[in-house]
């Protein structure tokens, strides 16, 4: 019987040691908690659009050409994650497709222009300046703050994966 009791006692942790082991998964869960809440809390928050299954399609298939440099800026995507977001820089250029055909379209003012065989049309904001694509299946817009308020070389940079992601369309709505 004492070689039984010996037996049973090589194989049991000390109580000491039992102690120890649940606070390192809570140590290590603690620390990948502030690491990812660290990564994200520069991120900007974006509204993400919501459009019909057909458009959401096209919009995730843009998701996919996207450039991982534009205007100067590594790609930085936007809080929520979503396909139908894209960032680069500190917000300074925020793309969202599927968005709702801006009302402003029907102004016969509308400024526009057209980079790399992409049409935009061209809004100012408080902040700088929002374009939308123009005679395309889903609306893509690209808002750049006032560090590219003259400057289309992000809608050149995006025009590629504009034309090969969303279909243009041939009749104005």
């Amino acid at each position: 019987m004492i070689s039984a009791r010996r037996s049973r006692s090589r194989h049991r942790v000390p109580a000491r040691s039992r102690r120890a082991v649940p606070a390192l998964p809570l140590a290590l869960s603690a620390a990948v908690l502030f690491a990812v809440s660290a990564c994200t809390a520069d991120r900007p928050e974006v509204a993400v659009p919501r459009p019909d299954a057909e458009e959401s399609a096209v919009c995730e298939a843009l998701d996919g050409a996207l450039p991982e440099t534009v205007g100067g800026q590594d790609r930085s995507d936007p809080e929520p994650a979503s396909a139908l977001t894209a960032g680069w820089g500190d917000a300074a250029i925020v793309l969202r497709c599927g968005v709702p055909r801006p009302e402003g379209m029907s102004d016969p003012a509308a400024q526009g222009i057209e980079a790399e065989g992409v049409g935009w049309l061209l809004e100012e904001t408080d902040g700088g300046t929002r374009f939308t694509t123009t005679f395309r299946t889903a609306y893509v817009e690209v808002s750049m703050d006032e560090r590219y308020a003259h400057d289309s070389t992000p809608l050149a940079q995006l025009a590629d994966a504009v034309k090969e992601a969303v279909p243009a369309v041939l009749d104005v709505p």
